[in-house]
């Protein structure tokens, strides 16, 4: 396996511990620390996608999984803020709703033959989902709850778009299955 790919499932494999210190309590910097796993994870996202393509490590696997670990890293994240009062459910729901449409997407593809890589749509997405997590975990109140709530919005408006983009682009893989 790869150094890219390696990462990849680096941050699958730290999603567990992010949850038990954001849900936990197990000590008095619970929040700090979930703060900079998640900030760690969000990392091994970027450096993965330079190295792979850097060193022409492109592979399927990474093509599939450095998306699918994002998914569980960013709704892990948010299913914990639901819970602790800092997203609207409504907001979560519409996310990971995507990323089930986008997954069962991609599966089709696989089935016949076709890896789809993510687009630069839901590179923004995940981006501002990040942030937006980041923010919230911090929860500096004051200017920053407006902070917030654009990211909030910014992450929501840019799930929509990259969803509609993601499945114009690649229509015909809907026409595959006949």
């Amino acid at each position: 396996m790869n150094v890219p790919n390696t990462l990849t499932v680096l941050r699958v494999i730290m999603i567990p511990f992010f949850v038990l210190f954001m849900l936990g309590d197990i000590t008095s910097v619970d929040k700090y620390i979930a703060l900079g796993i998640f900030i760690a994870a969000s990392l091994t996202d970027t450096l993965d996608g330079y190295l792979a393509r850097k060193n022409n490590q492109v592979t399927n696997f990474g093509k599939f999984m450095d998306p699918l670990a994002d998914k569980l890293l960013v709704c892990a994240a948010m299913i914990c803020l639901m819970d602790l009062d800092r997203l609207p459910s409504w907001i979560v729901i519409i996310i990971i709703s995507r990323e089930f449409i986008i997954s069962g997407f991609r599966l089709i593809a696989a089935e016949n033959g076709v890896v789809i890589a993510a687009n630069y749509w839901g590179k923004f997405k995940t981006v501002s989902q990040m942030i937006m997590i980041i923010l919230l975990l911090i929860d500096l109140g004051g200017v920053f709850d407006i902070l917030e709530q654009i990211f909030i919005w910014l992450s929501l408006a840019l799930t929509v778009i990259s969803l509609i983009t993601y499945i114009w682009q690649n229509r015909s893989v809907l026409s595959m299955q006949d």
